[in-house]
């Protein structure tokens, strides 16, 4: 059964920092391209990073370019979102997802259930 489980946010002060861990069971995510995606209220999901199978990195969002960064550790089977200079307005639930493809297509079949990310003083 394949599932994600996103973990690592929380609420942190406008210019603070998180790291957001998405752990994958029921498949080898060495092959495939993971993307992570958020949703603020009120305002449809967005793609925000995504890493390739060859750990290629294409960013969806222009706003989190220079302070965000995605990784992969395949050991693991985990992928994580690094988030600095975090801002209010990157508030929302912060999902990854997959479409089994092994490059970032911008869509994703398989979602785990999101993590809160709250920047706020």
């Amino acid at each position: 059964q394949v599932q994600f489980v996103e973990s690592g946010g929380g609420l942190v002060q406008p210019g603070g920092s998180l790291r957001l861990s998405c752990a994958a069971s029921g498949f080898t995510l060495d092959y495939y391209a993971i993307g992570w995606f958020r949703q603020a209220p009120g305002k449809e999901r967005e793609g925000v990073l995504c890493i390739s199978s060859s750990a290629g990195t294409t960013y969806y969002a222009d706003s989190v370019k220079g302070r965000f960064t995605i990784s992969r550790d395949n050991a693991k089977n985990t992928v994580y979102l690094q988030m600095n200079s975090l801002k209010p307005e990157d508030t929302a639930v912060y999902y990854c997802a997959t479409d089994f493809r092994s490059y970032c297509s911008g869509v994703g079949d398989y979602w785990g259930q999101g993590t809160q990310v709250t920047v706020s003083s």
